[in-house]
């Protein structure tokens, strides 16, 4: 079993984007960009099932018009509880505001997580859209030898299934306190 497995299609809960736009709209009211991160397996039949939604606050995060930075200390308080509960980092969210559209900027690329198969989604207009579809976003994987690559809308049904047998856990990683 290779660690980071082919991945070709996320299972997800129902409530995921709407738990998530959630979140990164406490951001998005402020002129912010949002994030929430997303834990779950990879499995070897090219899938993934997304089951926990990581909240992000406190000093380890910074949220600005036009970036998120997150620290080393904070990544490790989420991979720290990943762990404890058997899971991984197997995607995120985050928003852009409507003059930055929902492709991966240059910091996104340069900067954002770089592993095999890592779905990487970007929520238009600071996530404060409620009626915003998977298909309003953009959906990014990150393939080992060409980098981060954009699904076509017409295969986002097909990349992100929705998994009514799936229930959504939501998590708080404030420094060094998990909630």
């Amino acid at each position: 079993m290779s660690f980071f497995p082919v991945v070709r299609r996320w299972l997800v809960p129902p409530t995921l984007l709407q738990v998530s736009l959630s979140e990164m709209a406490l951001d998005g009211a402020e002129g912010n960009e949002g994030i929430c991160l997303w834990l779950g397996v990879r499995h070897e039949d090219e899938t993934a099932t997304v089951t926990h939604a990581v909240k992000l606050r406190g000093d380890g995060v910074t949220k600005t018009p036009a970036n998120i930075r997150l620290t080393p200390e904070l990544m490790r308080e989420v991979h720290a509880y990943a762990k404890g509960i058997g899971k991984q980092l197997v995607g995120q969210i985050h928003s852009h505001g409507k003059e930055y559209g929902v492709d991966l900027s240059f910091v996104d690329v340069r900067c954002g997580v770089s592993v095999p198969y890592y779905l990487s989604v970007v929520a238009p207009s600071y996530g404060l859209d409620d009626d915003t579809t998977w298909n309003d976003c953009g959906v990014h994987i990150y393939h080992p030898d060409q980098g981060f690559i954009r699904v076509p809308n017409g295969a986002v049904a097909k990349t992100i299934s929705i998994c009514n047998q799936i229930t959504l856990e939501e998590h708080t990683v404030h420094g060094s306190t998990i909630q």
